[in-house]
């Protein structure tokens, strides 16, 4: 019965870092140059980000050498920002834009960059554990049309629902 529940345990707690099964994380991913205020472009939405515009998740490196994550986002409807603080820690090698983070605890799902800019690592498409998780960021507010349909192309080969992107209004 105890080796029935720490397996149990066990799956819950690595459960959500899995990879749906055509992403593929990017290699030569420098944290360094990741690190910083990253615009919400474009996202399937979710309950933890519904109704939210202007939406930005900023990276910093934590002092045990992961990555302390701030997510924040305008709720027009409350008239109130809405912010969550997690961190993140590199899931295989540090080079590979793979990792696993936390809002809740013990928790942690996965967090794959799958597509990078990578001379001025100006945009990043990120998936989570599954074809339900899906985010465009940039640099910026705003991206060349060219690179949103990238992303919707890139995406929609990889079984994401492209019909149903969240376009996020920024005021800047």
């Amino acid at each position: 019965m105890k080796m029935r529940l720490v397996a149990l345990i066990s799956v819950l707690l690595s459960g959500c870092l899995g990879m749906p099964q055509d992403v593929t994380p990017v290699n030569d991913f420098e944290l360094e140059r990741y690190l910083g205020t990253w615009y919400e472009v474009a996202r399937l939405d979710h309950s933890f980000e519904r109704g939210l515009s202007d939406v930005t998740a900023e990276y910093q490196l934590r002092e045990d050498g992961g990555v302390q994550v701030i997510n924040r986002g305008y709720n027009a409807e409350t008239g109130e920002w809405k912010q969550a603080e997690g961190k993140a820690y590199f899931v295989e090698e540090s080079d590979k834009g793979y990792l696993k983070v936390s809002f809740f605890g013990p928790f942690y799902g996965s967090y794959i960059v799958f597509e990078l800019e990578k001379s001025g690592y100006q945009y990043a498409f990120v998936s989570g554990p599954n074809n339900d998780y899906l985010w465009l960021l940039a640099c910026q507010p705003n991206v060349d049309a060219k690179v949103i349909e990238r992303f919707k192309n890139m995406s929609k080969e990889r079984g994401f629902d492209t019909s149903q992107l969240i376009f996020v209004e920024h005021r800047e």
